[in-house]
């Protein structure tokens, strides 16, 4: 059969004034039929003046008159067959009648008119011309009888037609859900590497040790460790002598090796406190209470929630994903930072010491509301560094000098100056006038010399009080970004803290339903 139509001036005006092409025979067929119709046409044109003219001018035009006729009733007869769906040997029988047919036509010039016959004609001309017009008509009636295009073929070429068109409709859905692989890939892959520079930030941390052990001997004779930092505080002591150093060694060996992960227990009474020797079975991981669930909402987006047994909702992730996948991965993400993750109580301001997207360390003052008060504007390679630049400010607010000046915006801000003009900390943000830039500092007096401070390793929770006058807390990351919140508010800060241990204890391990 023909093959499949190409573009062209010819298929573009068939495809625009006649229709789609199926094949390119049927375009040929529909251009051969139209310019015979017009060289019929107009070899009957030229011949009716022909027959009233005298001499030689007159026998040349109905020469040519009959000439283009020939030609044109040729190619009339073999448009349609070529249109037709045959195998391709019998279009070339279609175009080597109609070869046969010029033949004859230009044989018919050669010999008009002297040895044409006004009765008779030319026999051998008008013979040749009969036989390509022949084969033209046999293979228009014959070839779609014995080697035609049945309906059974057309049906299972539409068939099979609709079959490749439904394999193509597959095979682009399949290279679209291959496509959101890799899109999602790409983010896991993003995020596991921000989660193992996580992980390194907390590695790095645990050995930024300020403090050392001290092994000697006191006044009596008897071995004893302590553990003091660098500013001089004790910060631990063996609390007996060992009549051995070797023992001593061993006493510190066990601190070195067991506080890291032991967990803490918290007495309100000193009578309720037991006895040194007494005992004791390590605390063991509980197995979760809750259920991490994973929904569509009414908007479409994907969002998640921990939901105790008992049907109360404990926190839920506050913000949608616009997939089910991404939302899966917000979850793995907080259930790795819950369960170390401390809190800061904000009453009223707290300092936050984060890691920012440049990998450096800053520190900033934050209102129980959110607002952020004061940051340090500038990055510390080490997080000691902004540790000791919050203390800088928490110690001597009330000794440095503010400065409030116009930027260039026309906005009013601040910046707090030490005695050789350094800045240790500014605004962050612009106000629109002089007495909120000053109100601004007066709150930052207000608050920072007893505000807590709290390092933020990978994530840590805030609580809160809101407009109401409820409290609540919220899980936020060390690059500011709020992974996760409460949800409901609490009528005391007791309340938020139980919710924040809650969360602690049944997150980490909670199955994740969809």
């Amino acid at each position: 059969m023909a093959s499949e139509t190409n573009d062209g001036l010819l298929y573009g005006v068939y495809r625009d004034r006649v229709g789609e092409p199926t094949t390119r025979d049927e375009v040929r067929g529909y251009w051969v039929f139209l310019t015979g119709l017009v060289l019929g046409t107009l070899g009957v044109v030229l011949f009716l003046p022909s027959s009233s003219a005298v001499g030689t001018s007159g026998l040349t035009l109905r020469e040519l008159s009959i000439f283009v006729a020939a030609v044109g009733l040729a190619m009339l007869v073999a448009g349609p067959v070529i249109r037709l769906p045959l195998q391709p040997w019998a279009n070339y029988a279609a175009y080597l009648g109609q070869a046969v047919c010029f033949v004859a036509a230009a044989w018919f010039v050669v010999v008009f008119p002297a040895d044409w016959s006004v009765q008779t004609g030319s026999q051998p001309v008008i013979v040749l011309y009969a036989v390509g017009l022949g084969i033209i008509t046999l293979v228009g009636v014959i070839a779609p009888l014995i080697a035609g295009v049945t309906r059974e073929d057309l049906a299972a070429s539409e068939s099979r037609n609709a079959e490749l068109e439904a394999e193509l409709a597959e095979v682009e859905g399949e290279r679209d859900r291959l496509a959101a692989e890799l899109e999602e890939a790409r983010d896991e892959t993003a995020a596991s590497e921000s989660e193992s520079a996580d992980l390194q930030t907390t590695l790095d941390a645990l050995h930024e040790s300020r403090a050392r052990f001290e092994l000697y001997e006191d006044a009596g004779g008897k071995w004893r460790w302590r553990l003091r930092h660098r500013n001089g505080n004790v910060v631990a002591d063996g609390g007996q002598g060992y009549t051995r150093k070797h023992n001593a060694q061993k006493g510190m060996a066990s601190v070195r090796r067991n506080a890291l992960g032991a967990t803490t227990l918290l007495f309100e009474r000193e009578a309720e406190i037991p006895d040194e020797d007494a005992e004791f079975e390590p605390v063991e991981e509980l197995e979760s209470q809750g259920t991490i669930e994973v929904y569509e909402d009414s908007a479409g987006e994907y969002r998640w929630r921990l939901r105790h047994d008992n049907g109360n909702v404990l926190g839920d992730g506050g913000e949608g994903y616009a997939s089910r996948s991404n939302a899966r991965r917000a979850v793995d993400r907080v259930q790795s930072y819950v369960g170390p993750a401390d809190y800061l109580w904000f009453d009223p301001a707290g300092f936050e010491v984060y890691r920012d997207e440049a990998d450096e360390w800053r520190w900033r003052l934050v209102h129980r509301n959110g607002e952020i008060l004061a940051d340090g504007g500038e990055g510390y390679t080490r997080r000691n560094d902004a540790n000791r630049a919050v203390d800088r400010v928490r110690e001597r607010v009330d000794d440095l000098e503010f400065e409030v000046y116009e930027d260039n915006a026309g906005e009013y801000r601040w910046r707090l100056l030490s005695g050789n003009g350094e800045i240790l900390a500014d605004s962050g943000e612009g106000y629109s006038a002089r007495d909120e830039a000053e109100a601004a500092v007066d709150r930052v007096r207000e608050y920072a010399p007893e505000a807590d401070a709290l390092d933020i390793g990978r994530a840590a929770f805030e609580i809160y009080e809101d407009a109401g006058g409820e409290h609540r807390w919220r899980l936020r990351h060390r690059n500011g970004n709020i992974l996760m919140d409460s949800g409901e508010g609490y009528s005391d800060r007791s309340g938020a803290r139980d919710g924040i241990e809650s969360v602690k204890r049944n997150a980490p391990a909670a199955e994740i339903e969809d």
